[in-house]
């Protein structure tokens, strides 16, 4: 979960990862997106800790003897389905008394908003999400109020507290 909030990655895109895809020195992750087009994406250091807490503890654990190169697995060894993370995070949702439907890309919608609320560019968005083109990233982000207040506030000429209506003597 974390990882897929932290890079803004599909869902199919996290269970197609293989180990060798991670290089957590330096936070990078190569990926392979729609229409087999490759990408790097960021990951930020409490996504890359988690990777390494799942690397040292969690994954010995599920793949037994099994040799395979896939990142994240199933209780049998075999590469996580997308419909398997679907599951555990329904599961999640559930003991965090979410009564909503959350899903998978949710995460990468919010990926996106948090990105241009704390001021990324769209054009830079566009590529961490691997879209080809900007219309498509445009429906992917959100503007929260507080952002929409924030640049009301601090854009529009009358918005600014010393240009009160009432005081305007140019009118």
């Amino acid at each position: 979960m974390e990882l897929l909030y932290a890079s803004g990655l599909r869902v199919s895109e996290l269970v197609k990862l293989d180990i060798e895809n991670m290089d957590l020195h330096s936070h990078q992750i190569r990926v392979w997106g729609k229409g087999s087009k490759e990408r790097v994406v960021l990951a930020g250091l409490p996504a890359i800790q988690s990777i390494q807490n799942y690397l040292n503890l969690g994954r010995p654990l599920l793949k037994g003897k099994r040799n395979t190169p896939a990142l994240f697995l199933n209780p049998t060894g075999g590469r996580l389905s997308a419909r398997s993370f679907q599951e555990r995070l329904d599961k999640l949702a559930k003991q965090a008394g979410i009564e909503k439907h959350v899903h998978p890309h949710m995460l990468r919608h919010t990926f996106a908003t948090h990105l241009l609320d704390g001021g990324a560019d769209l054009r830079v968005v566009q590529e961490l999400l691997g879209h080809s083109n900007l219309s498509t990233t445009q429906i992917y982000t959100h503007v929260t109020k507080s952002q929409a207040r924030k640049v009301y506030m601090s854009s529009h000429p009358l918005a600014r507290p010393q240009n009160n209506i009432a005081g305007r003597e140019d009118e």
